[in-house]
């Protein structure tokens, strides 16, 4: 296995291999289509997703990816995650044979990606990831290139702190990650040592970038949180938007990933004076999309 640090322009294929109408934009059925008008998801982990925090600190569920993934694009079409961890949006690709390509600064994750695809589920469709920064990513690939980007980027310095595990209830608050820095690295071209302010010009200036990569009206989601800070709450979703939209997005859906389901023996926050809702139940699905022209 090697991890690619040069930047040779990328020939991974990008087109329709399935046989849907020209005007349709996925492969959906009408039924299908129906359930995923609703704007509350819900997702469950299974044994191939990585709940590991020592192999990766913040990971989605393969359903959550597959489910953007097949509600934007076709069987064929070639879809990019700009920070893409373990690699959860490659296994997804790989599921419902889309074209995958990911980038990441560790080549720890990178390595983690690439072991995940290799072997079990083998479509039709490639999958790789790239070691690189997600500012260089238009030096890979061509202009309307891609069907779709779906991401979950770092949340600012959200992890760049010790871990108080104020969610969990009772003995395992006290776990192996309480009060542990589970930041993604501590590379200068890391989002998530960024402050709020910061992040948001990173966000702008990668997306202006990818922009023309994407084909006119292909669809770009992000996954983000807010976070309480110093009894505060700090709007990443909104720094999100705003940012997205200075890069020439339009915003499209806000989706909520109800995550209750996977939350267990919650911890009491704020009672009795001071009512906080719970990040860790619910975080944010931004649909945005490449306007088209004028």
């Amino acid at each position: 296995m090697t991890i690619q640090i040069d930047r040779p322009r990328l020939d991974i294929p990008a087109g329709r291999t399935c046989s849907c109408s020209p005007n349709h934009i996925n492969c959906l059925t009408a039924k299908e289509w129906i359930l995923s008008q609703i704007g509350i998801w819900k997702f469950s982990y299974e044994s191939r997703d990585i709940r590991d925090k020592n192999i990766h600190p913040a990971t989605f569920p393969i359903s959550l990816a597959k489910k953007c993934i097949e509600l934007f694009t076709h069987e064929g079409e070639l879809v990019l995650d700009p920070f893409v961890g373990s690699g959860t949006t490659l296994v997804a690709g790989q599921d419902v044979a889309r074209n995958v390509v990911g980038f990441d600064l560790k080549p720890e994750y990178v390595a983690t990606s690439l072991d995940r695809v290799q072997t079990e589920y083998i479509q039709p469709a490639i999958q790789t990831a790239i070691c690189d920064d997600a500012r260089r990513i238009n030096s890979y690939l061509d202009p309307e290139s891609i069907n779709l980007i779906v991401t979950s980027p770092p949340y600012s310095n959200l992890l760049n702190r010790p871990r108080q595990n104020k969610s969990r209830r009772g003995k395992l608050r006290k776990n192996e990650q309480y009060l542990k820095i589970e930041q993604y690295s501590q590379d200068e071209n890391d989002l998530g040592i960024l402050d709020l302010d910061q992040y948001s010009e990173a966000i702008t200036g990668i997306f202006t970038d990818l922009l023309p990569l994407l084909k006119e009206k292909a669809h770009c989601v992000i996954n983000v949180p807010d976070i309480w800070w110093e009894n505060h709450r700090i709007t990443i979703h909104i720094s999100v938007i705003q940012a997205m939209q200075a890069a020439g997005y339009e915003l499209r859906n806000t989706i909520i990933w109800d995550r209750t389901n996977i939350v267990n023996r919650l911890g009491i926050f704020g009672w009795p004076s001071n009512y906080i809702t719970m990040g860790t139940t619910f975080e944010y699905l931004l649909d945005f999309w490449r306007p088209p022209s004028k």
